[in-house]
């Protein structure tokens, strides 16, 4: 029902995550980050409480898959759960439960995984994570490649309705958060807002840090 990518900027210690899904508002649902701490997707039979547990245990000096295998040990349904986890070190970690739905996987690369479920064939995650790393740029635009990668190699077995790409740098909260709910051809609907928010979003965390320093909005009434 999912394949997502994690990944961390190794030049600015960005952490984020991209996802996609025939389910609705999955970026509502699977997306956990932590800024300076982590970035967690859970996913398959999709538990949220996973995430905030792993990033506290992240938070309190575990490792990425230490923190992992603390939080499902003596977690009675782990066996219907997908996880991957990026620490702020860029260290990973990953679980694929026995109940993982069809076919599924997971790979690894620098600072980066890539995992999936129900897909159309066990190649998506390696053209993911051979994307982001192939890709100049933030990171922000290394996740969109990767997560269109996974989808021109095939994707899941059927179309996907929702997607969400999410970043946390420096600021204490989500410098960037779109996601498409329920369309035809959400990757690509993302990515076209994605292009336009990137246009902006340095202004906007500007506002929310420094507001004194904060450039117009442009809109009328705002001179």
């Amino acid at each position: 029902m999912t394949f997502s990518i994690v990944g961390r900027d190794p030049s600015t210690g960005a952490l984020g995550i991209a996802l996609t899904s025939s389910s609705p508002c999955v970026g509502a649902r699977c997306i956990h980050l932590r800024d300076g701490v982590g970035a967690v997707t859970s996913q398959n039979v999709t538990d949220p409480t996973l995430g905030p547990k792993i990033l506290d245990l992240l938070e309190s000096g575990l490792g990425a898959q230490e923190a992992l295998d603390r939080a499902l040990d003596g977690y009675e349904t782990a066996r219907f759960r997908q996880l991957a986890v990026v620490d702020a070190a860029g260290s990973i970690g990953h679980f694929s439960g026995e109940g993982t739905l069809g076919t599924h996987d997971v790979v690894v690369g620098d600072q980066v995984v890539a995992a999936g479920n129900l897909l159309s064939s066990p190649e998506v995650p390696q053209r993911m994570v051979d994307a982001f790393s192939a890709t100049e740029g933030e990171l922000e635009l290394k996740l969109l490649a990767g997560l269109a990668a996974g989808e021109k190699a095939g994707g899941e077995m059927g179309e996907v309705h929702s997607c969400g790409l999410s970043v946390v740098h420096d600021a204490g909260w989500r410098v960037t958060d779109v996601r498409v709910d329920w369309a035809d051809g959400p990757i690509q609907q993302m990515g076209e807002i994605l292009t336009h928010w990137m246009t902006e979003r340095d202004a906007y965390v500007t506002r929310g840090l420094r507001p004194n320093l904060a450039p117009s909005y442009g809109v009328p009434g705002d001179e």
